[in-house]
């Protein structure tokens, strides 16, 4: 059984440096995308608030909340989540290593800052709560759907691999910025380990035919014309 995708929201960046932008000059928020496989119905990285990315899954898809059986997100950084509201009854999924180095790092600010109290204590904490809900993701979510790491954006960032059989295409979040950032072998200024994260795209640009960047539309792999 062909995999089936669909970019429900196109992401942006609050400001880019490739268009001379220093400082955000709009909202950002990530890629989102509808992955169909099996009897799997994944939404990668619900970005938007939970009360339009509703009415956006229905309109891009045709699908409501409730039809969505897992949302993986490929980073736990807060802007790729906004909407996890909307699907408090689906399973939740992130890269074992994103989750592991998240709460040490959550632990960590809230140990070493002993006068960290009110507003900031109760979102670390909440953050903190909010991760266990969530289970280290799988190798493999169906056979057309593979979890694909791309550390280096974050410590755990990871894609998922979408295999037909004549076209490969990799949701590849902020491993692949945008697609201006991936054509000119650029990664993201905010990587936590700029080396990794070089290694990610040079991979990912091999791999994939197809790519879904973490701020973009989709576009097809330069590979063939780099």
């Amino acid at each position: 059984m062909a995999v089936d995708y669909c970019v429900i929201s196109i992401g942006t960046l609050s400001h880019n440096r490739l268009w001379g932008e220093g400082t955000p000059v709009r909202t950002s928020h990530a890629t989102t995308t509808l992955v169909t496989s099996d009897d799997r119905v994944i939404l990668v990285d619900p970005s938007l608030p939970a009360s339009v990315l509703g009415a956006r899954l229905h309109e891009r898809s045709g699908k409501l909340p409730q039809d969505v059986t897992d949302v993986f997100l490929t980073t736990l950084r807060p802007v790729h989540r906004r909407g996890l509201a909307a699907f408090e009854h689906a399973r939740w999924w992130v890269n074992e290593t994103e989750l592991e180095s998240y709460r040490d790092r959550i632990k960590e600010v809230l140990e070493s800052a002993e006068r960290l109290g009110g507003e900031d204590r109760a979102v670390l904490e909440a953050d903190l709560g909010l991760l266990s809900r969530f289970r280290p993701a799988p190798e493999r979510f169906t056979e057309q759907v593979q979890l694909y790491p791309l550390g280096g954006a974050s410590p755990g960032c990871a894609g998922l691999l979408l295999v037909n059989p004549v076209t490969a295409v990799l949701i590849a979040s902020d491993a692949a910025i945008t697609r201006e950032h991936a054509i000119r072998g650029m990664v993201w200024e905010g990587c936590t380990d700029t080396e990794a994260a070089m290694e990610s795209l040079e991979d990912l640009l091999q791999v994939a035919d197809l790519i879904i960047p973490g701020h973009d539309n989709i576009f097809p792999s330069p590979r063939g014309w780099m």
